[in-house]
């Protein structure tokens, strides 16, 4: 059993941009575990309409 490993998730989250307005993204989460309890989010990416991936700092989780 390894004691440090990498996780990945996917969520469904409502965003808000600003050309779109309001829309369900999934969203990946990648986290990394210490003995199966995550406790650090490494990076979160989620895919657009068109099948583009992008970082989610460019929208907002709320209006």
């Amino acid at each position: 059993m390894k004691l440090v490993s990498v996780k990945r998730k996917t969520k469904r989250e409502k965003r808000f941009t600003e050309k779109m307005g309001m829309l369900t993204a999934n969203v990946v989460y990648i986290k990394k575990t210490f003995m199966s309890i995550p406790y650090k989010t490494i990076h979160k990416y989620r895919e657009t309409y068109y099948g583009e991936i992008k970082d989610c700092d460019i929208c907002r989780l709320s209006a």
